[in-house]
C-alpha cells in the first residue's frame, strides 16, 4: 500500500467546480486541508447542545410506530387483494395486461416504501434506540429484519462498525470507496480492467445508469454475501486477501469474533427459515404470486436502504480519511443530511436527520428533529454541518457520475470520476 498522503488539496474554485460540474453549487464547506479549517468540537461538546430529553426512549411510542407501519402494510395488501389478480393475463399485449403490470408495480413500490419503515425500526432496535430494554429491542428487531431477509445480529455487528469507522478508507464498513487501482486504472491512466474498462466501453451517462442499477438492484444481496462494499479488514484487524470473502451468513466469517458465532448462526437460520417459508408458499400458490406479493416489495425495500446509506456518506466534496488522518468526529461529521419529502414520513426521517443519528445512534428517531436543530445551530456557523438541499434523485445521479474512486488509502482523499480520466493507449492520450 503506497503512501498517498493528502494527495488532493481541495481549496481552489477550480477543484470545487471539477467535483460538482454540471450539478449545481452545493459543496461541503469543511475542508480539512485548509490551514484555516475550524477546530472540530468533541462529541461531548456536541451532545451538550442537545436537550437531554432527546435521549429518552419510550416503549409505547416505539411500538406505536411498529403498529402504524404494520397497519399501512395491511392496507396496501388489502387494496391490492381487492383490485389485482395474481394470475398472469392471457394476452400479454392487451390493455388489461398493461393495467395488470402497472398495478402490481404500483403495489410493489408502495409496499416496499412502507416496509422500509419496518426496516428502519429494526435498525433502531439494533442500535438500542427502540426501547430501554435491549432484550425487547433484539426480539422486535430480529422479527422485523428477518422477515425482510436481513440477518439481524450479523448486520447489527457490521453496522455498528460502520458507525465506529465512518468514512475510514481502510477500516470502514459498507460503501467503502475503491482505489484507482481497484477500479482498473493503471499508473499512467490506462484502463486495464474492472469499472474503468466498462466506463470506456459504454460512456459517461450509461455508466452512471449502470452504477445506479447495480447499487439499487443487486447491491444489498452482494454486500450481505461479502461480494461488494464490505470493509477491508476482518474483526481481527487483518486485511481480507486471497479470496477471503467476508459474508454475513457464516458464523466463522472473518467479519465476526468467535463470541458472536451463535448469534450469527441464529440470524442465518432465521433467513433460511424465511426462504423456506417462501418456498412452501411458492409450492402451494405458485412462484408468480410469491414474486408479486413479496419479492417485488422486497426489492424496493432493498433499493431504499442502499440508497440511503450511499447518499448519506458520499459526495465529491466530502472527504474520506486514511487511518493516519481519521478521527471518530471527522468521520461522523462527514455524514450528510438530505431532504426526502414525503418519504421522511414513511422512513422515519432516516435520511434527513442522519447527522444526528451518526453522532448519537442511541437516540430514538422521533427525537432526531429536535436534536438536529440543536446540532445545526451549533455546527453550521463553524461550517461543519452538511446539508445538501438538492433533491435526492438528482443527488443520486450526481454521485453515480462523479464518485467512482479515490487515489489511495492514506491521507485525506476525495472521490474522483472516471469521466475526468482521459482514455490512453500505450501511455498516449486517445482523442
Amino acid at each position: 500500500m503506497g503512501k498517498v498522503g493528502a494527495s488532493r488539496v481541495r481549496g481552489s474554485a477550480d477543484d470545487i467546480q471539477t467535483a460538482t460540474k454540471g450539478f449545481g453549487h452545493w459543496a461541503s464547506s469543511y475542508d480539512p486541508l485548509d490551514p484555516n479549517a475550524p477546530t472540530l468540537p468533541s462529541k461531548g461538546e456536541i451532545r451538550a447542545v442537545i436537550p437531554k430529553e432527546c435521549f429518552s426512549r419510550s416503549y409505547l411510542r416505539s411500538m406505536y410506530f411498529v403498529a402504524r407501519d404494520t397497519a399501512m402494510a395491511a392496507g396496501c395488501a388489502s387494496v391490492a387483494r381487492t383490485t389485482l389478480s395474481a394470475d398472469l393475463p392471457s394476452n400479454l399485449l392487451s390493455l388489461d395486461a398493461l393495467i395488470w403490470f402497472a398495478g402490481w408495480n404500483a403495489y410493489a413500490f408502495c409496499m416496499g416504501c412502507v416496509i422500509t419503515g419496518h426496516w428502519v425500526l429494526a435498525h433502531e432496535c439494533g442500535h438500542g434506540a427502540f426501547s430501554p430494554s435491549q432484550n425487547l429491542n433484539d426480539v422486535c428487531g430480529f422479527v422485523m429484519h428477518q422477515a425482510l431477509l436481513v440477518p439481524y445480529f450479523s448486520w447489527q455487528h457490521t453496522h455498528s462498525k460502520h458507525h465506529r469507522r465512518t468514512n475510514n478508507t481502510v477500516d470502514g464498513e459498507s460503501h467503502v470507496p475503491g482505489t484507482r487501482c481497484e477500479v482498473g486504472l493503471g499508473e499512467g491512466g490506462e484502463r486495464l480492467s474492472n469499472w474503468a474498462v466498462i466506463h470506456e466501453a459504454i460512456g459517461d451517462r450509461p455508466f452512471g445508469m449502470l452504477k445506479i442499477l447495480v447499487n439499487l438492484v443487486v447491491g444489498w444481496p452482494m454486500y450481505l454475501m461479502g461480494l461488494a462494499s464490505t470493509g477491508r479488514l476482518g474483526h481481527d484487524g487483518m486485511a481480507s486477501e486471497g479470496g477471503n470473502v467476508m459474508d454475513h451468513y457464516r458464523p466463522w466469517s472473518r467479519m465476526f469474533p468467535s463470541k458472536l458465532r451463535l448469534k450469527v448462526a441464529i440470524s442465518t437460520l432465521g433467513v433460511a427459515a424465511a426462504w423456506a417459508a417462501m418456498g412452501l408458499a411458492a409450492r402451494e400458490y405458485g412462484a408468480l404470486p410469491v414474486t408479486l406479493w413479496y419479492i417485488g416489495p422486497l426489492m424496493w425495500n432493498q433499493a431504499w436502504l442502499v440508497l440511503y446509506t450511499w447518499l448519506q456518506h458520499t459526495d465529491p466534496t466530502v472527504p474520506q480519511y486514511g487511518p493516519d488522518e481519521w478521527t471518530w468526529v471527522r468521520g461522523a461529521l462527514s455524514t450528510i443530511d438530505r431532504p426526502y419529502g414525503i418519504f421522511d414520513f414513511f422512513h422515519h426521517k432516516i435520511g434527513s436527520t442522519h447527522v444526528a443519528h451518526h453522532l448519537f445512534h442511541e437516540m430514538p428517531f422521533y427525537k432526531a428533529d429536535v436534536a438536529t436543530a440543536g446540532i445545526k445551530a451549533f455546527l453550521e456557523p463553524k461550517g461543519l454541518y452538511n446539508y445538501d438541499p438538492t433533491p435526492w434523485y438528482l443527488t443520486m445521479w450526481r454521485i453515480a457520475k462523479r464518485c467512482h474512486y479515490i487515489d489511495g488509502l492514506e491521507g485525506i482523499q476525495y472521490f474522483k470520476s472516471l469521466e475526468d480520466v482521459p482514455v490512453r493507449r500505450n501511455g498516449k492520450k486517445v482523442d
